[in-house]
């Protein structure tokens, strides 16, 4: 999962921004003459009224719009932060880039959200990283969880004779060194991939579309964003977008992000660090074990990693399964 960009009820999103069908600027429409010329100033502002009926409703901006404004003004952020970095790179180890370019997209996500919290009127918690409940309890649940998940993939292959431990790469301190920083890395990755596609993204288009046609979307998104990464493959980005659906779910049924942060974390940390496998592609250069991975591509997933093999679905259906007994209450949106 390593890239590298309602309807009313108690349970729902505040309905008072969704937007409705109709056009505040009909009647001016049908109040033109028949005798005015083609491009009349009348005309002129007809066709003011078309565009501003596009983007306005009667309840203020429609959500598309809104979503829109967030990612480009996300762009924006970054460019002027590579723009920042570029002068940074020769002076720094490739390992220390790795975290300022994560740590830059992290921000080009959250910074813009911080502003449309004066346009939604909104506290930024409502857009699923409550400052209050981090690191909480949900966080290191997720955590567990997420460990967890691909511990049962890695020992599914390792005793389907497609994955062996072997020896360790690392000794002494720099096991917690290098632990601590992939999980600092992975913590990163995870804030940036949960709030683009789980935090804002998902909080207004829920407002314009509901909260599943919208978490199908936005799953999608997250497979196809993977499929820049070396290595990549279509069963790959399948998975990632099941994981992300997966994860649409845990931000329904606990109410914020955390507990997705955690298990998004530790299943990067688990794939790339704990088992030294590559990850949506990639092979990190620092990892604890000199593992092996052999047989069939279906099973192993090639190239992709663990993330590619068809026993992947398995453990994602598994998930679900568990996660909607554990957590049967909607809790999103909730007052």
């Amino acid at each position: 999962m390593n890239g590298t960009p309602l309807p009313p009820s108690s349970a729902e999103p505040d309905p008072s921004g969704i937007s409705r069908d109709s056009d505040p600027h009909a009647s001016a429409h049908s109040s033109s003459h028949e005798s005015s010329p083609p491009f009349s100033a009348a005309n002129g502002s007809s066709h003011k009224s078309i565009l501003r009926s596009f983007f306005v409703g009667p309840d203020g901006i429609y959500a598309f719009p809104r979503w829109l404004a967030y990612l480009a003004a996300a762009w924006i952020v970054f460019q002027v932060e590579a723009w920042l970095l570029m002068s940074l790179q020769s002076h720094i180890n490739n390992l220390i880039w790795r975290l300022l370019v994560e740590a830059s997209m992290m921000l080009a996500a959250i910074l813009p959200a911080l502003a449309m919290t004066r346009i939604e009127r909104r506290p930024f918690a409502d857009f699923g990283l409550p400052p209050r409940r981090a690191f909480s309890r949900n966080f290191w649940i997720g955590t567990l969880w997420g460990l967890g998940g691909i511990s049962i993939l890695m020992l599914g292959l390792h005793f389907g004779s497609a994955f062996d431990f072997g020896s360790l790469a690392l000794h002494g301190v720099r096991i917690w060194k290098f632990a601590a920083y992939h999980f600092l890395l992975f913590l990163l990755t995870a804030f940036f991939e949960e709030f683009l596609l789980r935090g804002y993204s998902q909080w207004v288009l829920s407002r314009g579309i509901n909260f599943w046609p919208a978490a199908v979307f936005l799953s999608a998104a997250f497979g196809y964003i993977h499929k820049g990464n070396p290595g990549e493959a279509p069963v790959g980005l399948i998975a990632a977008a099941a994981i992300g659906l997966f994860l649409c779910l845990t931000l329904r049924r606990t109410g914020d992000l955390w507990w997705a942060v955690g298990f998004h974390m530790a299943w990067d940390w688990g794939e790339s660090f704990l088992y030294s496998v590559s990850d949506s592609g990639l092979l990190l250069p620092v990892h604890l074990l000199k593992s092996a991975m052999h047989g069939p591509d279906w099973l192993t997933g090639g190239s992709v990693g663990p993330e590619g093999s068809y026993l992947v679905f398995v453990v994602i259906g598994a998930l679900w399964v568990l996660f909607d007994r554990a957590y049967p209450e909607v809790r999103y949106g909730a007052k």
